[in-house]
């Protein structure tokens, strides 16, 4: 039985990510996935301003006139969101928590995909991978997923990429969005990361928070890593000491974003407490000018 509390807590996500679906559905959402899967239907004549690239020349040869290839694009999508719920996703410095973030788009890109008619699923990790919903339709299953997003306690409290992609690897046999939703406190993730890429068409979502990158002069302050335990002090009232602080958060960063170029991929970047829309509107144009 759900705490009448978590219902309501539900309900307000669900709420306030329907608006936000409504903003993606007004062209963003299908025009950047659409023809992600393409069935051949038939062959017919060439006409005056087809492609030529679409020509079927096995047809041709035994014809006596060009023929072309016909494809139509598939009714459904398959959409996979692989979510890090690693104990740093529990930081936030603003009114949220990346965990909080994490939900909340979570939330939005399973009912914009419910509300496409495509599929949607759900794998959930840390250290290890905590649950796995597969693809399905229907509001009881999007609620489902929200639900797991929000309330999920993981037993996990590092973060391992690549064994989340390695479960994708064995269990999506069907070509996927995937949505890999992380703040990517890990490393050595690339080469699976390639091997999935080969299959789905993978998102890399990077949640952070400002205090990761910038600490303000509080004196004296003790540090813990949330995912080992590890615990430093730092004196923040030093200049040198914030701008060091700074410098390798940013060396992180970009050594982050580097891989995935290397892999041709382009991430989506959220901050806690700022409107998620915006990054996802401007990835979603981009994409489809690219395409």
């Amino acid at each position: 039985m759900i705490p009448p509390e978590f219902l309501r807590k539900i309900r307000r996500i669900q709420i306030r990510s329907s608006h936000k679906v409504d903003e993606l559905l007004a062209g963003a959402w299908h025009s950047a996935f659409k023809g992600q899967g393409i069935e051949f239907e038939e062959v017919r004549p060439y006409q005056a301003g087809d492609d030529v690239h679409s020509i079927d020349w096995n047809v041709t040869a035994r014809s006596d006139r060009p023929f072309i290839k016909l494809f139509r694009e598939e009714r459904e999508m398959s959409v996979m969101l692989l979510v890090d719920l690693s104990l740093s996703q529990n930081f936030g410095s603003s009114t949220q928590s990346k965990r909080e973030l994490v939900g909340e788009l979570g939330a939005t890109l399973a009912m914009s995909a419910i509300k496409n008619n495509d599929q949607v699923g759900l794998t959930l990790f840390t250290s290890e991978v905590e649950k796995s919903i597969p693809p399905g339709k229907g509001s009881t299953h999007v609620l489902r997923l929200i639900r797991e997003l929000l309330y999920c306690d993981p037993m996990g409290t590092g973060t391992d990429l690549q064994q989340a992609l390695q479960h994708l690897n064995r269990t999506s046999k069907r070509r996927s969005v995937v949505f890999l939703i992380s703040d990517f406190q890990d490393s050595g993730f690339e080469s699976v990361l390639k091997v999935a890429r080969r299959r789905h068409d993978i998102i890399p979502v990077v949640v952070s928070d400002r205090r990761e990158t910038e600490i303000p002069n509080m004196g004296l302050v003790r540090l813990q890593d949330a995912e080992t335990g590890e615990l430093v002090t730092l004196d923040t009232a030093s200049r040198k000491n914030r701008e060091l602080y700074r410098e390798l958060s940013l060396q992180q960063a970009e050594k982050r974003d580097a891989a995935l170029r290397r892999l041709e991929m382009e991430p989506i970047h959220l901050v806690t407490g700022e409107d998620l829309m915006r990054p996802l509107r401007r990835y979603f144009d981009g994409r489809e000018r690219r395409k």
